[in-house]
């Protein structure tokens, strides 16, 4: 086994009146995932509990407020300085007026059919492969 730590990061799926489901593409010059659409989130600070983490990272990215619902699924990105192992979460948001971060590019609300034409991040496509019936 390498020496390579593991990092925990947290996921949101956002879905709006439409059951859309709302992406974020990563800029280009991102460390990881470059260019790749992925769902709002990010890593949880060391001493942050992890509904904090959740709620503070889609205010970042979105500007949306958040309330948890229920976990969805995880997933597992190996990359060469860290494995990240991602917790995917279904969240309700009070509002769909999302603002992105200098983190994204753009964003999407599309339908589940619409992400098999986009250049989705490894660990996003992994959850989707293993993603239990009736989630997301």
């Amino acid at each position: 086994m390498t020496d390579i730590p593991f990092k925990l990061v947290v996921r949101a799926i956002i879905k709006n009146h439409e059951d859309k489901i709302l992406i974020l593409k990563r800029s280009i010059h991102s460390r990881s995932n470059p260019g790749c659409w992925e769902l709002p989130g990010g890593k949880v600070e060391p001493g942050e509990d992890f509904d904090k983490a959740m709620i503070r990272e889609i205010m970042e990215e979105t500007q949306l407020q958040a309330t948890l619902k229920r976990a969805a699924g995880i997933a597992q990105q190996d990359l060469p300085y860290s494995h990240s192992v991602h917790i995917i979460m279904d969240v309700d948001v009070a509002s769909y007026d999302v603002k992105i971060s200098d983190e994204h590019e753009e964003y999407l609300w599309v339908d589940l059919e619409e992400l098999n034409s986009l250049k989705l991040s490894e660990w996003f496509l992994e959850f989707l492969k293993n993603r239990s019936p009736g989630t997301i």
